[in-house]
C-alpha cells in the first residue's frame, strides 16, 4: 500500500468502544484546507519533462491549492456493532496516510473489528513513459489499480491490530515494459501495532511494516521492511498526534541502465493538530497537519523528498 501525506481532518481512534458510532442512522464528516505541498522527484509530472543525466536529483516543485475532503458512514445493527463507509477514514489521516475507501465493518463478541475495504484511487495517478529519457521530453501516461484491504482493530479486545492490504499496479504505456525495469506490479502489504496507555490521555503506538511488490521487472521489485511510532496526546478539546516512520527497501536485481543493484531508505514525520468546537462552535474544529519526507537512494536518481503544510476547518455531522 502507497504512502502519501494526508490532506484532512485530524482523527484519533481508541479501540475499546462498544460501539462503532454513537448512534444508528448517518454520520459523517467534511472539511476544507488550505494546502501548501513541495516534492522533488524524477517520477514527478509536474517536474521538468526534459532532463540531461541521469545521475541528477529532480528540481523542487511546489503548489498551494484548496482542498475539501470527507468521509460518510451508515451505522446499524445490534449494539450498533456494523458500519458502511466512504470516504477518507480518521486514523489513516491521523498519521500521514489518505486514501478513500468503500469498507465495511463489523465488531465481533471478542471485541474484535473486521474492517474490509476497496481502494479505487490508491494506485491512480500520472508517471512519465520513460523517466529515464534523457535529452528530449518525455512523455505522460497514466497509472491505474485497485487495492484491497483487511484490517483487524482490538483484536479480542486487546491493543493489537493487524493491517494487510493487496494491490495491482498498471502503468498503461510503460516504454519500460519486456525490460528488467518494467513497472506493472502486485504488492502484498502487513503492518502489526501495538498500543501501549501512556496515561488516561495519552498513548503510544509503535508498529512493524513489510511490503513485498513484485513487477515485471526484477530491477524494480523490492521488499521493504520498515517501523513506525505514533504517540496521541489528548489535552481537553486539543488533540495532537505525531508520527515518525523509517522503511528501508532492497531490490531484487540490478538494472542493465545503472549497473547497480538499487537500495533506499525512507524517513517520514507527520503532526496532525486538532481544536475542537472552535470559537464555540459545536460540530466545528480547526485543523492543521505538517509532513516531510525523505527518500535516499543510492542511485542518486531515485532520491526524493515532500512537505506539506496545511489548516483547514472540520464539520461533523
Amino acid at each position: 500500500m502507497k504512502r502519501y501525506l494526508a490532506l484532512s481532518t485530524l482523527v484519533i481512534a481508541l479501540p475499546g468502544y462498544a460501539q462503532l458510532a454513537p448512534e444508528q442512522g448517518i454520520s459523517g464528516e467534511v472539511s476544507l484546507n488550505a494546502v501548501v505541498t513541495s516534492s522533488a522527484s524524477n517520477f514527478n509530472t509536474d517536474g521538468n519533462a526534459t532532463i540531461t543525466s541521469l545521475e541528477n536529483k529532480a528540481q523542487n516543485e511546489s503548489e498551494s491549492l484548496i482542498a475539501p475532503l470527507g468521509n460518510i458512514a451508515y451505522t446499524f445493527g445490534k449494539e450498533l456493532g456494523q458500519q458502511i463507509y466512504f470516504g477518507t477514514k480518521r486514523e489513516d489521516i491521523a498519521v500521514g496516510t489518505l486514501a478513500v475507501q468503500l469498507g465495511y465493518k463489523h465488531q465481533l463478541g471478542s471485541g474484535t473489528v473486521v474492517d474490509v475495504s476497496f481502494l479505487p484511487t490508491v494506485i491512480s495517478g500520472e508517471t512519465w513513459q520513460n523517466p529515464y529519457q534523457l535529452n528530449t521530453a518525455r512523455q505522460e501516461t497514466d497509472v491505474t489499480g485497485n487495492a484491497y484491504r483487511l484490517k483487524l482493530d482490538s483484536i479480542s479486545g486487546s491493543s493489537f491490530s493487524l493491517d494487510l492490504a493487496y494491490a495491482t499496479t498498471d502503468v498503461e504505456e510503460d516504454l519500460n515494459a519486456g525490460t528488467d525495469l518494467a513497472r506493472d506490479a502486485e504488492s502484498y502489504y502487513a503492518k502489526g501495532s501495538y498500543r501501549f496507555t501512556v496515561s488516561p490521555t495519552s498513548f503510544v503506538t509503535p508498529s512493524a511494516i513489510f511490503i513485498q511488490h513484485d513487477a515485471d521487472g526484477s530491477a524494480d521489485s523490492f521488499d521493504s521492511y520498515g517501523a513506525e511510532v505514533s504517540w496521541v496526546n489528548l489535552l481537553g478539546r486539543q488533540s495532537l498526534v505525531l508520527t515518525a516512520g523509517f522503511a528501508s527497501r532492497d531490490y531484487d536485481s540490478a538494472s542493465t541502465l545503472f549497473n547497480k543493484k538499487r537500495s533506499d531508505d525512507e524517513f517520514s514525520l507527520f503532526a496532525a493538530y486538532e481544536y475542537a468546537e472552535f470559537m464555540g462552535w459545536e460540530d466545528w474544529s480547526f485543523i492543521s497537519f505538517a509532513g516531510y519526507g525523505d527518500t535516499q537512494s543510492n542511485l542518486t536518481f531515485y532520491d526524493e523528498s515532500s512537505y506539506l503544510l496545511a489548516v483547514g476547518m472540520n464539520y461533523r455531522y
